[in-house]
């Protein structure tokens, strides 16, 4: 992998990571289409973790009334935090308990263009369910269904922000509360499947060059605020479910790709 081949990839990362169009399943297409075979998942782990930076700078008010609500042991502060250490339960089992499983589904690209079209139609429902949903609470029943949705999410072509917010809309959470619940809990799921790579990325068995890996978490850190911004206004303006048809025409096109390589 080039230093360019890795900030194209990057890029692809911090806008795909927030929109609800599966930022690890455009990851593998832009392999494929760029003939890149990159071992492990150390790199898409390491450019996840970039796009943390966009949460932290998004969300930078919420994050810290968070923290002085727990220092000042705030009960709403501990129940919202809970909720989210909750919610992210079911994708932490599935990472450990079946993370070899995970890895080799990535390293099957079809599996990224089905995981799209279903993307769509979880997407394409909140033409219904958007506008019903008026809830600014959550609660632990919401935050198990929207988990157990996060951890759906780790097929490749699944987007984990779409199913997560599709979940908590079906929950009748409203749609800003229920795109910023999941934009926190991505915080300790995306840092626990890093500490899950530490070892590859602590001795630099990650098979990729330090430029390119430095090149595409920079690129990536830097495109995912803006990618954030967009998610909101599609939600504020009732254009959420369009992205799904976005997803059928990127799924269709890359499994017709694939048939005829």
């Amino acid at each position: 992998m080039t230093v360019w081949e890795a900030v194209l990839l990057g890029i692809v990362q911090g806008l795909t990571e927030f929109l609800p169009v599966s930022s690890s399943g455009h990851l593998v297409i832009g392999q494929s289409l760029l003939r890149i075979t990159i071992p492990g998942i150390a790199f898409e782990v390491a450019v996840h973790v970039a796009t943390l930076l966009s949460v932290v700078i998004v969300y930078r008010a919420r994050l810290t009334g968070l923290l002085v609500g727990l220092v000042r042991n705030d009960p709403r502060a501990w129940g919202y935090v809970w909720l989210l250490c909750m919610a992210t339960l079911p994708a932490g089992f599935v990472g450990v308990a079946f993370g070899d499983f995970v890895e080799r589904i990535f390293e099957a690209p079809a599996v990224t263009g089905v995981g799209l079209l279903g993307t769509g139609v979880l997407l394409w429902t909140t033409r219904w369910t958007e506008p019903r949903a008026q809830s600014v609470d959550l609660s632990w029943r919401d935050a198990l269904v929207i988990g157990a949705m996060q951890a759906v999410a780790l097929v490749p072509g699944i987007s984990r922000s779409g199913a997560t917010v599709v979940a908590g809309l079906f929950r009748g959470v409203r749609g800003d509360r229920a795109a910023e619940f999941s934009f926190l809990m991505a915080i300790p799921a995306i840092l626990g499947a890093a500490v899950l790579e530490l070892p590859q990325l602590a001795t630099g068995a990650t098979g990729i060059p330090a430029p390119a890996l430095i090149g595409g978490v920079v690129a990536a850190a830097t495109t995912g605020v803006a990618a954030i911004l967009l998610f909101l206004m599609l939600l504020r303006y009732h254009l959420f479910h369009h992205l799904g048809l976005y997803c059928w025409a990127v799924g269709i096109l890359f499994l017709t790709y694939l048939l005829v390589q």
